[in-house]
This record gives structure tokens, sequence and C-alpha cells, in this order.
């Protein structure tokens, strides 16, 4: 059987899917990864969430990375992964994403909201670290500019992207809520993740664990891949679309 075959069958018998997608999906769509020669962090020192709330320097540098698109994380489009996925949920197969990735391209390829657990987080807008209160980028282009600090204006606490950083607690409602979704799996299909960044990697060992089937389709090895029923090491677009053509849902 090809690798789309295997694939295809794997998600012919299963009826609720939990999609774990990492760096590498989005990497297709010319987005960088973190780790990687060459990615986000091997070009610019990750800015830890105690340096940004205990320094002005520091917040002024993360919000010139931000406006300046530093990082790359946004812009980009969504890809044939993102759209399969998509598609398979419409179909009823998948019941949820789980996402390490910031990018916001599962939503933009039509993914509803509530079906997305973002567990690093979102770097498409800001957020108070008090009250959590939204704000678009542009809104707080013009504080920016004119050297001033980026503060709530509801509670007057400091504005961040509303991303995970390091040395930031991991957003424990959406932490449980992923256990929940990987407790009730029939099968968990990983999408371009290394599986070495923890928690997040529990997900599909939680899955693994209570029943689920589990599919990983990475470039590289995982050191999960010894738990998978299925182990791909190929690039993800293609894969997904021609595995959405065997199960004639395209």
């Amino acid at each position: 059987m090809t690798d789309a075959e295997q694939l295809a069958d794997l998600i012919a018998r299963a009826e609720n899917i939990l999609v774990f997608t990492g760096a590498g999906i989005s990497t297709e769509s010319g987005i960088p990864d973190f780790r990687s020669p060459g990615g986000v962090w091997s070009k610019m020192s990750p800015i830890y969430f105690q340096d940004f709330v205990a320094s002005r320097d520091q917040r002024r540098e993360a919000w010139n990375r931000v406006f300046n698109r530093s990082a790359g994380w946004t812009g980009a489009r969504p890809n044939a992964g993102h759209y399969t996925i998509t598609r398979l949920a419409e179909a009823g197969k998948v019941s949820v994403v789980v996402t390490q990735n910031v990018d916001n391209l599962h939503q933009d390829s039509g993914m509803p909201d509530d079906l997305v657990i973002e567990i690093h987080g979102n770097a498409s807008y800001a957020k108070c670290l008090d009250c959590s209160a939204p704000y678009d980028y542009e809104t707080l282009r013009p504080k920016f500019e004119a050297d001033e600090d980026l503060t709530c204006e509801t509670c007057g606490g400091l504005l961040k992207s509303a991303t995970i950083s390091f040395g930031q607690a991991m957003p424990e409602a959406e932490m449980k809520l992923a256990e929940m979704y990987a407790h009730s799996a029939d099968l968990c299909l990983v999408l371009g993740s290394s599986l070495v960044v923890f928690p997040a990697a529990n997900i599909p060992i939680i899955a693994k664990q209570t029943g689920a089937k589990l599919a990983i389709v990475n470039r590289e090895p995982t050191e999960q891949d010894i738990y998978a029923d299925l182990v791909l090491n190929t690039e993800i677009g293609p894969l997904m679309s021609e595995t959405l053509r065997l199960l004639q849902m395209n």
C-alpha cells in the first residue's frame, strides 16, 4: 500500500480524530520553525516571559519583532495540509485540532475557532496579561511608534502578543481540554511535530494509552514513533491531498 492508502485506511476506520499539529505543517506555507538550523531561534534569541514583564527595553524589543514581523509567524496562507484537515472536520471525521503553532492558519483555512485548541497561543493578536482582553496589533501601533508602554485600556495591565513565551505558564484550560479530547479520540493524527516539547507532546501519548490509534507524519523520525501504528516521513500537503482524494471527500 502507498503512504496515502495506509493513512486513508486509518482515517476511514476512525470516527473521532484528534489532529495534533506542529511546525512541520506550516513550514510548507513558508512559516519558519523554531529550533532547526535556519529556524527562528537560530536568528534571534527568545525573550523570556520574566524578562518581558520586568524590563521595558525587553518589551520594546518584543514589540519591535511583532510590528516588523521578524519571526515570520504571520502573513502566510494555509496550504493543502490545513485545508484537508478542515475538509475532514466538515465530513465529521475530525473532532478537534490541537496545535503547537501560533500562526492562525487552521482558522484561516476555515476551521471553526471552537475546534482549534492553541496550546502555545496565537501570534496574530495581543492580549492583556491581567484581564486577557484582546487587542488588534494595528490599534497598538501608534502608541508603540510614540514610544509608549503598551498597557490595557481596561485594567492597566501589560499587553503582550497572545503567544506563550519561554518561562510563561502553559494555558491550563486549553491543556485540560486537549487532554479531554485525547481521552475520547479513536485516532490521533500527528502532522509535522517532532514531539519533543512537553507537556504538549503528552497529548498523543494520552490518546494512545486510552485506546486510540496513533499515526505520525513528520519529515524526521520522532521519539514517539515506537508507539505509533503508522509512521510516514514525508511532506504533509501532498500526502493529505492524495489521502483526501482516496477518501472521495474532495
